[in-house]
């Protein structure tokens, strides 16, 4: 896959999220964006630094085939904290902030949307 098309979806992301809520992002502390590649599972995404309240560590979006993200949280010292597959568009920022203000142990965190 071309590097355009992974920055298309990584603007496509950016845009979502800005679109649902445009303080999501500066809420997260979000810096150091950054393009992730193509792969047989994903189409690209999105890793970006978070310091949020009690997220602190990095964040990876990646859109899979199945036009769904899958989000990964990952803590300063590169272990995985949670992960949640499946998210819609729409449900870009219920996720983040979900995470950010109910994650308590890691990958003990049961999700539930509805």
């Amino acid at each position: 896959m071309s590097e355009s098309k992974e920055l298309f979806v990584v603007n496509t992301i950016v845009s979502q999220i800005i679109a649902i809520d445009k303080w999501a992002l500066p809420s997260y502390a979000a810096q150091n964006f950054d393009i992730m590649m193509g792969d047989e599972d994903y189409q690209g995404g999105l890793k970006f630094d978070c310091n949020g309240y009690n997220v602190k560590g990095y964040v990876t979006i990646q859109l899979s085939w199945n036009d769904t993200y899958t989000i990964h949280f990952y803590d300063k010292n590169n272990e995985l904290m949670k992960e949640r597959e499946n998210v819609y568009f729409d449900e870009l920022v219920e996720v983040l902030d979900y995470i950010e203000v109910q994650y308590t142990e890691p990958k003990d965190l049961p999700i539930n949307l509805n």
